[in-house]
């Protein structure tokens, strides 16, 4: 017999899309059960972080005490040897005034030791955690998708009702077809990734020894991650032409490239390949750049890497997944709030309006960026040209690759609504101090945008508390 589980929502992954939607919709009160299929902690990629993660969306989800504790080193940019520039060239994310003061930094991480914090902070909001809990089949009534069917370690079978269904399983889903339309797979990013970890590699002088490195070379491009002052996480990222070259024996192959990479050959020249435990594996990923038609229907949402993935040169991958958290938390709690102000179609739309707006900045202007045959001049003003931002090209490309060239506030000044959120100051002292903020944000940035208008017609913007959606021009969340 069929256990049946009644819930607000209920969310399919515990990675960080999953541990940010659910945190983020608990905190407003709401029921939320999180169905992971793994134990955690669990083996992940995607170790480089962006500071519109750590410094915004982690602090609205109360972790930035835990992150700081857990000693992650500190990324204060990116290091490349990239285009017709024989030399490497670093950018700093504190070059930007968005990402000034204690912003200008973000963390290299295990991702099994971040995403354990983020699936033990939702578990301390509130969230019913289930791990071990595969899902097999979402539920249907009258057009709708009310639940999913779900099978425990021991063999149990569930069903979980809810008012809505957030895909958040990552490439991997298993329900990202319900939702209707295909995956569409890139035709420009079909590449394929070939990585393992290495003990006693170099490290870059300070300041910038936390920093990513990455390196272009004839067959594609090596990532380099100090994941501590031993670990390293080292990648390399192959054109489909040179595809064939890593059939067979992945460790040979992964060995000879890094000896085609003069540069990655002499940070690892002292350095041994990790042979056990969870980093002991050479791994591989392809097909990797998608995007689905649809993200949503009436009961079911997709986020993070269940709706679309880019490419890893720019660390996007947990960006556009918190993000993605964030902005269908924001349309989960003002459909479950109720509201005269938009019906679930709009709070929806808004949703996938702004995911694929944010997914887009980072494909056309990573599509420039593989034009290796240009210098890094050529590549911050087409991240200025790609955004439309009236901030010199420099800054425009660090704001992209920071995370924080949409303007959300929320992925740049998140204290401010957290200080609203705790009840710090009133109506009155908000407006002035929105408005002030505003001004100085667009005085040193020279940006013209505004949170307050919606970025289509008739659209919706992020409420007081950044949890909600509402109408331009109110106040209330």
């Amino acid at each position: 017999m069929t256990e049946i589980i009644e819930t607000d929502v209920v969310v399919v992954g515990g990675g960080p899309c999953g541990s940010t939607v659910s945190t983020l919709v608990a905190q407003q009160g709401h029921r939320v059960v999180l169905l992971e299929k793994e134990r955690f902690p669990r083996y992940q990629i995607g170790e480089s972080l962006l500071p519109s993660t750590v410094q915004g969306i982690c602090r609205l989800l109360g972790v930035s005490d835990k992150l700081d504790a857990a000693g992650f080193p500190l990324k204060r940019g990116g290091t490349f040897r990239w285009g017709a520039n024989p030399e490497p060239w670093t950018f700093a994310f504190g070059i930007s005034p968005k990402f000034a003061g204690t912003a200008s930094t973000a963390y290299q991480v295990e991702r099994m030791k971040f995403d354990q914090i983020l699936l033990e902070n939702a578990k301390e909001h509130g969230v019913d955690v289930r791990e071990e809990h595969a899902v097999t089949d979402v539920v249907e009534e009258g057009g709708r998708v009310v639940g999913v069917k779900c099978t425990d370690a021991d063999g149990v079978r569930r069903e979980i009702r809810a008012r809505y269904v957030v895909d958040a399983s990552g490439n991997t889903s298993r329900i990202h077809t319900r939702v209707g339309g295909k995956r569409q797979y890139s035709e420009f990013f079909r590449n394929i990734a070939l990585f393992g970890y290495f003990t006693g590699g170099k490290r870059m002088p300070a300041p910038v020894s936390g920093n990513i490195l990455a390196v272009a070379f004839e067959s594609g491009w090596f990532w380099y991650i100090p994941l501590s002052d031993e670990l390293t996480s080292v990648g390399v990222v192959l054109h489909p032409d040179a595809l064939e070259r890593i059939r067979g024996d992945r460790e040979r192959a992964l060995l000879d490239l890094i000896a085609e990479c003069p540069m990655i050959a002499d940070y690892l020249s002292d350095a041994e390949r990790v042979t056990s435990g969870p980093y002991g594996e050479i791994r591989v990923r392809k097909d990797y750049s998608y995007i689905q038609e649809k993200f949503w229907r009436p009961g079911l949402v997709l986020a993070g890497d269940a709706a679309c993935f880019i490419d890893p040169v720019f660390s996007s991958g947990v960006h556009l997944a918190t993000y993605s958290g964030l902005l269908a938390a924001r349309s989960l709690n003002t459909a479950l709030r109720g509201t005269d102000d938009a019906d679930e179609t709009a709070l929806f739309e808004e949703f996938e309006l702004r995911y694929r707006q944010e997914y887009a900045r980072f494909h056309d202007f990573l599509v420039a960026f593989y034009d290796k045959h240009s210098d890094e001049q050529s590549y911050f003003w087409k991240a200025k040209k790609v955004t439309g931002s009236a901030a010199s090209e420099v800054q425009s490309f660090v704001d992209l690759v920071g995370g924080g060239s949409s303007d959300e506030r929320a992925l740049v000044d998140a204290g401010s609504y957290l200080d609203r959120r705790d009840g710090e100051i009133d109506d009155m002292i908000w407006a002035v101090a929105e408005a002030g903020a505003r001004i100085q944000v667009q005085a040193a940035t020279g940006s013209t945008e505004d949170e307050q208008v919606p970025i289509r017609a008739g659209g919706l913007v992020p409420s007081t508390d950044g949890l909600h959606w509402s109408l331009p021009g109110r106040t209330a969340a």
